[in-house]
């Protein structure tokens, strides 16, 4: 079946097959959350990206396999609202950036720019992006026989970046991060999974880039 990355509240995974790496999105809670599980194809490590709600549903998910890490791509609480349940059952790693770790309701591992979040033999490079959080990172996976493959949280959605609140300041650091950490290093065949909603592409999006900067949000 062809992945589409179309998921409704309390509905069906949707799976994408990657030569390495699987990945299964699900959407979670009333704020129709996405989680995101990856696999690795060869070790059947796994790693969860936003514990957002449901805990029990995120760990049928995970199932027997077990977790290594659950990775919170920043603070606000309809992403970790499952975090502490899934944590405990699992004995998963907890995961933020430094400047949101405040903000979570357990302590959690530290993130950094640059860091590496393995999944097995495959790798998750952490990109920060400042202005939806002070935290927010994006998660980056380079898939060697295909697409570069990018979890966005909220900073990143199909028809503009995240919410700042009106706030210049956090706006300009978000589309500046976006912009030049995301659109001008990756290729336009990038596939983006945001934390709310539908996947796209950065090629899909680069085109409105200016009017994003114009309108302000």
């Amino acid at each position: 079946m062809t992945y589409s990355g179309e998921v409704t509240p309390g509905g069906p995974p949707a799976v994408r097959e990657l030569d390495h790496l699987t990945i299964t999105k699900v959407s979670v809670g009333p704020m129709d959350n996405n989680a995101y599980l990856l696999r690795c194809g060869s070790t059947g490590e796994q790693v969860l990206i936003d514990a957002a709600n449901e805990a029990p549903r995120l760990l049928e998910l995970i199932g027997d396999a077990g977790l290594a890490a659950v990775v919170t791509t920043h603070q606000h609480m309809d992403h970790w609202v499952g975090l502490e349940e899934v944590v405990a059952k699992t004995g998963a790693r907890a995961l933020v950036h430094a400047d949101d770790a405040d903000g979570l309701p357990i302590e959690a591992q530290t993130l950094t720019e640059g860091d590496v979040v393995p999944v097995g033999d495959c790798a998750l490079e952490v990109i920060h992006l400042r202005g939806h959080t002070p935290g927010s990172v994006a998660l980056l996976y380079r898939d060697p026989g295909g697409v570069p493959h990018l979890f966005t949280g909220d900073s990143l959605f199909p028809g503009g970046v995240g919410n700042t609140d009106r706030d210049p300041q956090r706006f300009a650091a978000l589309i500046d991060d976006v912009e030049h950490k995301l659109f001008d290093r990756l290729p336009d065949d990038t596939w983006f999974y945001p934390g709310h909603g539908r996947d796209s592409t950065l090629g899909a999006e680069r085109p409105h880039l200016a009017e994003w900067r114009a309108r302000g949000w």
